[in-house]
């Protein structure tokens, strides 16, 4: 997949997610909503095809009830656990239930919008 030309959505998405500092977490629907975009489905059809996973960080965005959702096209078995995984790594505090404290580990896009410092070029 990093051979085949990404769209300029996916692009934005890709360059969005490094922009999230390690430990902290964003939804799906605040992704959308910083990228312009209305919808959380089409960011999480971007995140599935992430060829750069997890140097591009797709596992820190969740659903907007701190659930983990997807990762690499699945919702649940062994992708959704390496998610976790790589959240645990990171220390992101999860709640008894399972799902992400979003209290804690939720995080904003500074007001002013992202920065060119945050943009991912494959090398």
């Amino acid at each position: 997949m990093p051979g085949d030309k990404l769209s300029l959505f996916a692009q934005s998405v890709y360059d969005a997610l490094v922009e999230i500092p390690r430990g902290k977490v964003v939804t799906y629907r605040e992704l959308a909503r910083h990228l312009g975009c209305r919808s959380a489905q089409a960011v999480g059809q971007a995140l599935k095809r992430n060829p750069w996973a997890p140097r591009v960080p797709c596992h820190r965005v969740v659903r907007v009830d701190g659930s983990l959702g997807g990762y690499q096209g699945a919702t649940e078995g062994k992708p959704l656990q390496r998610k976790r995984r790589l959240l645990v790594e990171e220390e992101v505090e999860f709640l008894a239930d399972g799902r992400v404290d979003l209290r804690c580990a939720g995080w904003e896009w500074p007001v002013t919008g992202s920065s060119a410092a945050g943009e991912f070029n494959d090398p």
